[in-house]
């Protein structure tokens, strides 16, 4: 058995997420990192902040993300991990870039990445790997030596991430109204993106008719489901849906979206839906926004009482589903066998995203994969 309190031979591990204005006077310019390079103007990016200035401009990703930080470094210690956890996002402070060069001042060569994502996309994984080795070079060019980076495999199908949203549907659906319980259906959301990237995400022999993505979703979607059945004896009828479609209307995106499928469910006569998000590992603006705000209006609007349920958020479950990845990961690296733990008939993600997991539009270097420049 793999040491439970070893991780070498990694040094460090690198919390990586999207990030978030945290004032209005950051929305606008946070929208232009996260659009760069498709010709947006300004005016448009201030219609579209006007989700965040509801909120007063403040995202509350960054928030979660410290509470996860905090949560992560309490559980290593806890359990004698000796491994420093640094955090770094892809679109505002703290820039991945900034972060990886306090990691390699502070001497850290072999260094692991844990996203906020738990499933394959190029979105959610490749694209983040672009911006690791897009902050690699900018450290090479400094003059300062890369470090080796790898990423945590998907984890959407530990028990430390799956768990707390069986109790969070559990929990939602004990909320509903006594009558109408029984009877509620469990809307499974997750972020719409273009068929097209579905179609690509995974490896790919994976390829096609929603790719891993789709896949991936849909066996946590059943996991959960059944798992609501067995403690509670009732079989809620279930969909995956999608939110927060951003793309242009000629385009396809994944459907049918949760607003659609609330007013399908009212019109079909469902007393009650508990709406389930899945693809997102805390409660950020997509959350608070599409559902919490949105979602909930329409449902207001049709008269069907809905609950949405929890996200994992910084969970002790999911911080100690982080350290066993960390464990079995650097077991791996030492040449040691390992036994990963997932749920369900998919099976363990893969370490290390092969060629043509999850292509962009437009080939950029990628590091943490098997066609990384940073071996």
């Amino acid at each position: 058995m793999p040491d439970a309190t070893d991780a070498s031979p990694y040094d460090a591990l690198l919390l990586l997420s999207f990030g978030g204005p945290e004032g209005p006077d950051d929305v606008v310019p946070f929208l232009e990192n996260v659009t760069r390079g498709r010709g947006i103007p300004k005016e448009r990016l201030k219609e579209v902040g006007q989700h965040y200035f509801l909120f007063g401009g403040v995202s509350p990703i960054n928030g979660q993300n410290r509470a996860l930080l905090d949560a992560l470094r309490k559980d290593f210690a806890g359990h004698g991990l000796d491994l420093p956890v640094y955090w770094g996002n892809r679109n505002w402070a703290p820039y991945v870039t900034d972060t990886l060069r306090e990691m390699v001042t502070d001497g850290h060569r072999r260094i692991l990445v844990l996203a906020t994502s738990a499933y394959a996309s190029y979105s959610g994984c490749r694209q983040y790997r672009e911006d690791l080795a897009g902050a690699l070079a900018t450290l090479e060019a400094e003059g300062l030596q890369p470090p080796k980076v790898d990423k945590l495999r998907h984890y959407f199908n530990h028990p430390g991430f799956v768990e707390p949203m069986i109790e969070g549907v559990l929990t939602s659906l004990a909320d509903l109204p006594e009558d109408v319980r029984d009877g509620a259906h469990i809307a499974f959301t997750t972020h719409s993106i273009p068929t097209s990237a579905a179609d690509t995400s995974g490896p790919a022999e994976e390829h096609g008719d929603g790719g891993a993505y789709v896949k991936q979703h849909l066996e946590v979607a059943r996991l959960i489901a059944d798992a609501v059945r067995e403690r509670t004896g009732v079989d809620h009828p279930w969909r995956l849906v999608y939110q927060s479609r951003s793309g242009a209307p000629h385009i396809p995106w994944l459907e049918p979206d949760i607003c659609d499928h609330l007013e399908e469910l009212h019109g079909a006569g469902v007393p009650a839906a508990v709406m389930a998000p899945i693809g997102f590992v805390s409660d950020h603006m997509e959350v608070l926004y599409d559902l919490d705000t949105e979602a909930k209006a329409k449902a207001e609007e049709l008269g069907l009482p809905v609950r949405r349920s929890a996200t994992v958020g910084a969970d002790p479950r999911f911080a100690a589903a982080v350290r066993d990845l960390v464990v079995e990961r650097a077991a791996t690296e030492r040449g040691l066998q390992a036994t990963p733990c997932a749920l369900g008939a998919l099976g363990p993600s893969h370490h290390v995203c092969p060629v043509g997991c999850c292509p962009s539009r437009a080939p950029k270097p990628a590091a943490a994969g098997a066609d990384s420049p940073y071996a």
